[in-house]
C-alpha cells in the first residue's frame, strides 16, 4: 500500500497570498491564490505595508478553503512548509509566522523553503519531470538567475542580473508607456498589437559570462520615448520585449550547451510570457520544461513541491530560524540548508 504524505504549504513573499495542499510532492490537491494586483495597480507598484496587511486579511480563510478543497483535515497533514525568502520582509513574515505557529500547535514538522527553489520545483508538478542535470532560468520581478540543477537536486549559481531583474524592467517600461501594472502582461498585450516590427533596441550580451543586464535597455527605451514622443507604444513594447526575450533565450541555451545539460528549466513569473515560451521551444535543441502559466507566478504548490525534496531536513517549529529578504550576490539558497 502506497504511503501518502500531505504537505500544507504557504507562499506570501510578495503580493499574492497562496495556500496549497500537495500529495507526495507531485499531486496538487488544492492551490489557492489571492492576488493583490487590483490593489497595487492604484499606486503603480507594490506598497510593502499594504501587501502585508492584505496577507493578514485572507490567510486564515484561504487555509480553511484549501483544506476543504483537498478534502482533508488539519490532523491529516504530515508536514507544513512556508517560503522563508527572498521577498518583502513584511509579507514574508505573515505566511512564515502563520505556518510556523500552526506547525507548533499541531506538533507537525516544519520546512522552510527558498522562493527561488520553489519556482524551479514547479516543473516537478507537471506530467514530465526534467532530466538532470539541467540549467534553470528563474526570471521574475525580483530575480533573473541562471541555476545549475544537479542530479542530486542540489544547486549551483551560474549567473544572474547585474542590475534590474527582467520582470522589474517590464514594470518600469510599462510605467514609461503608461500601460499599467503588472508590467509583464501589460507589455505583452501591447506588443501583440504592434503592426510594425522594425524598431530594434540594444542587447546587452555580456560576453564570456552568464550574467545579464537590463539597465541599458531600460535607458534606451526611455531615451527613445523622449526623442520620439509620437512613436507607437505598441511598437516600443514589441521591440523592448523582443530584446529581453532574445537575450534570455540565447544566454540560457548557451549556458546549457556549455555544461552538456540534459534539459532547460524555465521558471518564475516572466516564464508565463507567451513570446518567451515560444522562443525557447523554437530555438533550443535541448528539451525545455516550462510550467503552466498558473504555476509560473507565485503560488504555494511550488513551495510544497520543493518542501517534499527536503522532508529529511524538516525542523522543529521552535528551532531558531528566520526569514531573509534578499539573496546576497553569489550566495545560493542551498547554502541556507
Amino acid at each position: 500500500m502506497e504511503i501518502k504524505m500531505y504537505i500544507l504549504a504557504f507562499e506570501t513573499s510578495c503580493d499574492e497570498t497562496s495556500v496549497a495542499v500537495i500529495e507526495n510532492g507531485k499531486s496538487i490537491l488544492s492551490n489557492l491564490v489571492e492576488s493583490q494586483v487590483k490593489i497595487h495597480n492604484k499606486t503603480g507598484g507594490i506598497v510593502p505595508e499594504v501587501a502585508a496587511r492584505e496577507h493578514l486579511k485572507c490567510i486564515s480563510q484561504l487555509t480553511n478553503k484549501s483544506l476543504e478543497i483537498a478534502k482533508l483535515q488539519l490532523e491529516d497533514i504530515d508536514c507544513i512548509a512556508s517560503t522563508m525568502g527572498p521577498g518583502l520582509p513584511g509579507a514574508l513574515i505573515v505566511g512564515f509566522s502563520f505556518a510556523r505557529s500552526m506547525s507548533y500547535s499541531l506538533s507537525k514538522p516544519f520546512i522552510p523553503v527558498d522562493h527561488i527553489e520553489g519556482h524551479i520545483a514547479a516543473n516537478w508538478l507537471e506530467d514530465q519531470s526534467p532530466e538532470l542535470p539541467a540549467v534553470a532560468l528563474v526570471v521574475s520581478g525580483g530575480h533573473t538567475e541562471l541555476i545549475l540543477v544537479k542530479e542530486n537536486l542540489t544547486f549551483e549559481r551560474l549567473g544572474g542580473t547585474r542590475d534590474d531583474a527582467a520582470g522589474e524592467a517590464f514594470d518600469k517600461v510599462s510605467r514609461m508607456l503608461d500601460a499599467g501594472y503588472p508590467g509583464g502582461p501589460a507589455i505583452s498585450k501591447l506588443a501583440s498589437e504592434a503592426t510594425s516590427m522594425n524598431l530594434k533596441f540594444p542587447r546587452a550580451w555580456l560576453r564570456n559570462t552568464n550574467d545579464f543586464s537590463f539597465s541599458g535597455l531600460k535607458t534606451a527605451v526611455l531615451n527613445y520615448i523622449k526623442n520620439e514622443p509620437n512613436s507607437s507604444a505598441q511598437e516600443i513594447a514589441w521591440a523592448f520585449q523582443d530584446s529581453v526575450v532574445d537575450v534570455l533565450t540565447k544566454k540560457t541555451i548557451d549556458a546549457a550547451q556549455a555544461i552538456d545539460a540534459k534539459s532547460i528549466i524555465i521558471a518564475g513569473g516572466v516564464a508565463a510570457n507567451k513570446d518567451l515560451r515560444n522562443n525557447f521551444l523554437q530555438k533550443s535543441i535541448i528539451p525545455v520544461h516550462i510550467p503552466a502559466p498558473a504555476l509560473c507566478t507565485d503560488n504555494a504548490a511550488m513551495i510544497g513541491a520543493a518542501a517534499f525534496n527536503h522532508i529529511d531536513q524538516a525542523i522543529l517549529p521552535e528551532s531558531i530560524i528566520d526569514i531573509y529578504s534578499t539573496m546576497t550576490r553569489g550566495e545560493l539558497f542551498l547554502d541556507k540548508k
